[in-house]
């Protein structure tokens, strides 16, 4: 799962950067960075946050969206309600398949860039929460599903998201031991020399097979974790700078 996750302003400008894109960079800074609730130094899927994705439709530009895919076949804001917070992560195993999902499968793909995420570890009755990130400290980038949802009763429009989730590495398996769930998950993470492959057309089976054989899980020797503050409760400092530094937890076997 992920539900959890830290997005800087250097990571949304990342792939911009990475293309020399100076002018995008200066565009996205002053027309797109001010409608988002960025810097994101910990947000919670479950408050619905704005922040920007780079869709199969606009690879090399993004757009601002909410996280939590509404399918376009909701009609209105009180069924918006029921779904949204069961569609923050879609399985990888099943995309292709759900209802909520099979469209922006094969039509709407998107990466979202993130700092890196949170996930919480079960010992002795107790939730411990770690930060996860790659090795280099570098952007990680998520697969992810979107899609246009047009309000039938008012004809507004709100692009979604949701996070692609795959099974857990050797590392998640050890961090993302929550009894309540069959087997630990994770972010479909995108390698870099494989990134933009998410975005690509699917024209014919041979596409879509292809897509499929990026759900791949992440290798942990490539991501680094530490515990850090709580992220629930009255403990819970907020969307601060400090939220992803190391906290030590003397009572915590790991």
């Amino acid at each position: 799962m992920c539900y959890d996750i830290k997005a800087s302003y250097e990571a949304q400008l990342s792939r911009a950067k990475r293309r020399g894109d100076l002018a995008a960079v200066e565009e996205i800074i002053e027309k797109l960075i001010p409608f988002t609730d960025l810097p994101l130094h910990h947000a919670s899927g479950f408050t619905h946050p704005e922040l920007l994705i780079y869709t199969n439709h606009s690879p090399e530009f993004p757009t601002v969206a909410t996280w939590g895919l509404v399918p376009n076949w909701v009609k209105d804001d009180d069924q918006l309600k029921k779904i949204w917070n069961n569609t923050l992560n879609a399985r990888a195993e099943t995309i292709f398949k759900k209802p909520s999902f099979k469209e922006s499968a094969i039509n709407n793909r998107c990466i979202i860039y993130i700092d890196g995420f949170y996930e919480h570890h079960h010992f002795n009755k107790k939730t411990y929460p770690f930060f996860i990130q790659r090795q280099d400290t570098k952007p990680i980038a998520l697969a992810g599903l979107w899609t246009e949802w047009v309000n039938m009763e008012t004809n507004g429009k709100m692009i979604t998201f949701s996070i692609v989730t795959t099974k857990g590495n050797a590392m998640m398996a050890k961090i993302h031991n929550n009894p309540k769930i069959n087997e630990p998950r994770m972010p479909l993470i995108l390698s870099d020399e494989r990134e933009d492959e998410w975005l690509n057309p699917i024209k014919n089976d041979s596409d879509k097979q292809h897509i499929k054989s990026l759900i791949q899980n992440y290798p942990a020797t490539r991501l680094k974790a530490h515990t850090v503050n709580k992220l629930r409760g009255k403990d819970y400092l907020g969307n601060v700078e400090e939220i992803s530094e190391e906290i030590i937890y003397e009572n915590l076997v790991f």
